[in-house]
């Protein structure tokens, strides 16, 4: 484990090496929400950083009661990872970037009624299906730079001559209405387990993580249909979520607020939109809670970004990243709070994860698009 383990009280603790970026602030808001009644155990991953009250990149576990507050207000959010049939070798890159810049950042009405499950054509958010949203949400084409574990990666169907694609959205407003209906008759109070409260919220959140995990596959759908292309979903996680849990022999309630389930198999772990992305085997831990880094994690805040770096870059300039990759992104001010130099190093994050014993890295994964925004309504 080395000095990758780092206790900061009782029950709180946070994961990284000496190189991982790691703001004090985020530190604070894991003391404070391990001060909730009921929380046993907080733990920080190498992607931690301050959030609106409660830190993001974390794993909190409580008896007796659990916290909507913890989960969020994009339950579900998480990532699907598809093997395509694009060849890397005949992709057009001017080609492709323009195809997917003619892609609507919403699905109409007449595709969703064709491709969406009958289960949910009569669901109230219907419209926002297909659809990714804006923030840190994405999909991304990639390829194949270095396998390490050769043994795993072609256990697992996929072809290193071909292009990966990669979707991270969520619940889009599903999500949001839960929080805030929960929010408005509790406000950030935790519900007690086995109460009437208790049951209605688990079931609106089980509502959103089975909406999210849809629409993650149908923005695969309407990515691949777009270049004409076919794919197979590999995986799929959820990084926003609460569940029953067991810890060292407790039964509680595990939240996650961006972070990756460590109990499923294989999960992709991404940088940002300028540096590599991680296909990585989790092994089950539960000094992490039996979880993991969803990302590389914000450095900077969203407000800062356009200041720092708008007299540095034009947006057009962000849309060519240092690996060759291209991002289509028409939202001037997102592309800013997207950049890359926002973000830590995933190098980082990654090689904290393998110090502390939480993952094998399978291969490294290269981005060649990455789609945010056609500058419709994200």
């Amino acid at each position: 484990m080395g000095n990758t383990l780092h206790s900061v009280g009782d029950n709180v603790s946070y994961i990284a090496t000496e190189n991982t970026w790691i703001e004090s602030k985020a530190i604070q808001q894991l003391q404070i929400t391990a001060n909730l009644p009921d929380m046993v155990a907080v733990v920080g991953m190498p992607d931690l950083h301050p959030g609106r009250g409660y830190p993001i990149g974390a794993a909190f576990f409580s008896t007796q009661r659990f916290y909507p507050a913890l989960v969020g207000n994009d339950i579900g959010c998480g990532m699907s990872l598809f093997q395509t049939d694009i060849k890397i070798a005949k992709l057009n890159l001017d080609k492709f970037e323009k195809q997917l810049s003619t892609l609507s950042d919403i699905a109409s009405m007449e595709w969703l009624e064709a491709n969406a499950p009958e289960q949910m054509k009569s669901h109230d958010f219907i419209a926002s299906l297909g659809s990714i949203g804006g923030g840190n949400h994405f999909a991304e084409f990639q390829h194949i730079d270095k396998i390490i574990d050769n043994e795993r990666f072609e256990q697992h169907g996929f072809n290193k001559k071909q292009a990966l694609l990669l979707v991270h959205s969520g619940s889009r407003g599903l999500g949001q209405s839960v929080l805030r209906q929960h929010v408005e008759q509790h406000n950030h109070s935790g519900l007690l387990e086995n109460t009437d409260e208790a049951s209605a919220y688990l079931l609106a959140h089980q509502d959103a993580l089975q909406f999210a995990e849809t629409n993650r596959q149908l923005i695969g759908l309407r990515m691949l249909q777009q270049v004409k292309a076919t794919g197979e979903m590999r995986l799929d996680i959820n990084h926003n979520l609460v569940e029953p849990y067991t810890f060292r022999g407790v039964e509680g309630w595990l939240h996650r607020k961006g972070a990756t389930p460590s109990d499923r198999g294989m999960v992709v772990i991404p940088g940002s939109r300028g540096d590599y992305s991680y296909l990585v085997m989790p092994n089950n831990n539960d000094i992490s809670l039996n979880s993991l880094a969803h990302g590389a994690g914000r450095k900077w805040m969203r407000t800062e970004c356009k200041g720092r770096l708008s007299h540095k870059y034009t947006p057009l300039q962000l849309s060519r990243t240092s690996l060759g990759s291209r991002v289509i992104c028409a939202n001037k001010q997102l592309i800013y709070e997207e950049a890359p130099q926002s973000y830590k190093s995933i190098d980082t994050v990654i090689e904290s994860m393998v110090a502390a014993g939480l993952i094998a890295v399978i291969a490294r994964l290269r981005p060649v698009i990455t789609y945010k925004t056609s500058g419709e309504c994200a």
